[in-house]
């Protein structure tokens, strides 16, 4: 399988790639989970977009940020993978590179998440953890989580 991924910013993009992204993150975040909420926030265009592409189809996705931008620390944001191509453990490879892009583009280790719930499990299996801070987003059960390098 020839997943060909791309990096890039929101300055870069295409008009088609970013077709591409916005249908994707329709698709999953407000038609899938039935949720109707403001999914362009006013955050793309600071972000590192990420994704995976198969035969012109997007088949993962997310953004990263900077320190600064959506918390002290970097962050990563609006992890997707859609519904047909979950069985290819994709989300582990968008997450991978997500993590890999933050050290290397911006210099730090230190990443924050809002993490949907039911996938607390997933991102510990990054080295995330919970940070006891649990709210409604959505009205979706959400969880931060940070991931900080331990020194001992």
């Amino acid at each position: 399988m020839d997943i060909l991924w791309k990096i890039k910013s929101f300055e870069q993009l295409t008009t088609e790639e970013l077709y591409k992204i916005m249908k994707a993150r329709i698709e999953v975040f407000v038609v899938e989970q039935n949720c109707p909420y403001p999914d362009l926030d006013g955050f793309d265009g600071k972000a590192v977009h990420i994704w995976g592409e198969l035969q012109d189809e997007l088949v993962a996705y997310c953004r990263i940020f900077d320190r600064g931008v959506k918390y002290r620390e970097a962050s990563v944001g609006r992890v997707l993978t859609p519904l047909k191509y979950r069985n290819l453990n994709l989300g582990k490879t968008v997450m991978t590179f997500a993590i890999n892009a933050i050290e290397n583009r911006f210099r730090t280790h230190e990443i924050r998440i809002s993490a949907q719930d039911y996938l607390l499990r997933f991102y510990t299996g990054f080295g995330f953890r919970d940070t006891g801070k649990k709210y409604l987003e959505d009205d979706i059960p959400h969880t931060e989580m940070v991931k900080i390098p331990f020194h001992p």
